[in-house]
C-alpha cells in the first residue's frame, strides 16, 4: 500500500477517507509483521485519523 500523506488525506472526502482507511487495515494486517509495508499502512492510518478528527461530525 502506498503511503497516504496527511497533506493527501485532506484532499479526500469523509467517504474516501473510511474506505482508504479500511484498505490500510487490510494491508495492516496481511503485511509481514515489522516490514516497511505494514509501518507505511500504519502511518497511512494515522494521517487518516488525524485528518478525520480535525474534520466536524457529519461531513
Amino acid at each position: 500500500m502506498k503511503l497516504v500523506s496527511r497533506f493527501e488525506a485532506a484532499t479526500l472526502s469523509t467517504a474516501e477517507l473510511y474506505g482508504l482507511r479500511k484498505e490500510a487495515f487490510i494491508a495492516f494486517t496481511a503485511a509481514p509483521r515489522g516490514s516497511q509495508e505494514q509501518r507505511e499502512a500504519l502511518a497511512t492510518m494515522r494521517n487518516i485519523e488525524d485528518e478525520l478528527a480535525t474534520r466536524a461530525p457529519g461531513l
